[in-house]
């Protein structure tokens, strides 16, 4: 990490953050360049990301090998938060930023080697260890890039005014729907087309460009770190006490925890089912249109905000969510998968952004970063469980179940014919799960509770 520079003894966040040498409009600038070079260096990692998910499902035809990556990937990052966000309260944000941009460049770079160094048929090898090495090196790389949107969401604190920063989560979320566009189109075009070692060569040269453009940019509104009780690099008890501060907050993430549980049946099994419906080049197409929904549901949040409580918001769209995902592979018909996808996209940036609404607004500054951390690593160690459960689960039993005579007359009534049909059941199971949980959300105390802090912090009667 870069060198720590000491704040003062007593250094509050609004004395280490000063807004007064630039106009809002300036901020909102900076902001939009570092919106944007996060913007790029996202891209490259789930560029090489998405690739390294098609390459591997194309060469095993087995959702074990996506499920175990797409796991990893997930594990890696429940496990780091906690130190990202400890970093993220401990030094400056744009140093943080540095330090992930130049990490990844350096991962991606090791990886490339790799790939010239080993011989194809061994790299391929699943029983072998040269594999896995291979793909933990780009994990790596990709997960460590990840600190770079918790420094991301702080910076909105930082830059933009209270009652704007909902629409510049929002203006995240559409960011982060380009990346989905633009990476699954290039990765299915490259793992197709060119082949998995060009695909990292591209990588590196995109990471190198965002990183030293990262080089220019400048933060004089924090002159220096906000006195923080952040210690070491892992400061889980700091994360507990930042999280139970504020009444209601962890339910808040146990429920985008319980949501990403359903979340990892996805991750595991929807490349699979659109790589059975669609050649790889055509695969990411598709889904780059299904992904626009992501740029349309942040646009909207950007244009119009969350409404004067975030967590009605979310609750409501998690409940259309599961609604989509349990119809939108009801029949193995190309144009709903992708129309549910579009859907599903419109709504992802609606949970996203009002969460980390809640949390700038209700959450100090100096305990942001260890929030936003202790949230990446509750919610994405749920990914993971559902992933590695999930998919040996389907690959085992529930779509040999599906293709045999018996299942699939047994589930034609309800998701008509097709080779595709045990992974319907799988989402359409996660969907009923996803809106029963949402249902019952609205019913509890926790929920009235986080509605009326950020009331009341909204209104000036909180810190």
């Amino acid at each position: 990490m870069p060198e720590q520079e000491p704040a003062p003894s007593g250094t509050t966040a609004a004395q280490a953050t000063d807004t007064s040498p630039r106009s809002q409009a300036q901020r909102a600038h900076t902001f939009a360049e570092i919106l944007v070079n996060t913007a790029v260096a996202n891209i490259t990692t789930s560029y090489l990301w998405f690739a390294l998910t098609f390459w591997v499902y194309l060469q095993t035809r087995n959702v074990i090998a996506t499920g175990v990556v797409g796991g990893v990937y997930m594990l890696l990052m429940a496990l780091s938060s906690i130190s990202f966000g400890t970093f993220v309260d401990r030094y400056r944000k744009l140093a943080v930023m540095r330090f992930a941009g130049g990490f990844t460049l350096a991962m991606f770079a090791l990886s490339g080697i790799l790939f010239l160094l080993i011989p194809a048929a061994r790299l391929l090898d699943l029983a072998q260890p040269w594999f896995w090495v291979f793909a933990l090196v780009i994990l790596v790389g990709a997960v460590v890039e990840n600190l770079r949107n918790i420094a991301l969401s702080t910076t909105v604190t930082i830059l933009i005014e209270p009652d704007r920063r909902a629409n510049a989560n929002g203006l995240v979320g559409m960011v982060q729907g380009l990346m989905f566009i633009v990476t699954s189109v290039l990765s299915g075009l490259s793992v197709g087309l060119l082949g998995m070692g060009w695909t990292i060569a591209v990588g590196v040269a995109l990471t190198a460009l965002a990183f030293v453009h990262l080089l220019t940019l400048r933060l004089p509104e924090e002159a220096r770190p906000a006195a923080s009780d952040a210690h070491g690099g892992f400061d889980l008890r700091g994360s507990l006490a930042a999280v139970f501060a504020v009444a209601g907050l962890f339910a808040l993430i146990l429920f985008s925890t319980f949501n990403n549980f359903v979340g990892g049946v996805y991750m595991a099994l929807m490349d699979p089912y659109g790589l059975e419906l669609f050649p790889v080049e055509l695969w990411g197409t598709y889904f780059a249109l299904g992904a626009t929904g992501f740029i349309v549901g942040g646009a909207l949040i950007g244009k119009f905000g969350l409404g004067r409580n975030p967590l009605r918001s979310m609750l409501l769209a998690v409940i259309v969510m599961g609604v989509v995902g349990a119809v939108f592979t009801l029949r193995e018909w190309a144009w709903l998968y992708i129309a549910g996808i579009w859907l599903y996209m419109v709504l992802v940036p609606f949970v996203e952004a009002a969460e980390q609404t809640v949390i700038q607004r209700v959450v100090p500054l100096e305990r942001q970063g260890r929030v936003f951390g202790f949230a990446m690593a509750f919610e994405s160690a749920a990914a993971p469980i559902t992933a590695f459960l999930v998919a040996p689960l389907a690959q085992v039993w529930i779509i040999p179940y599906a293709r045999s005579a018996e299942g699939a007359a047994g589930l034609a009534p309800l998701l008509g014919e097709g080779t595709s049909r045990g992974i319907a059941l799988v989402f359409l199971a996660a969907g009923i799960m996803m809106i029963a949980a949402a249902l019952l959300a609205f019913l509890t105390p926790v929920y009235r509770r986080v509605s009326a802090t950020y009331a009341e912090a909204a209104a000036g009667r909180a810190s």
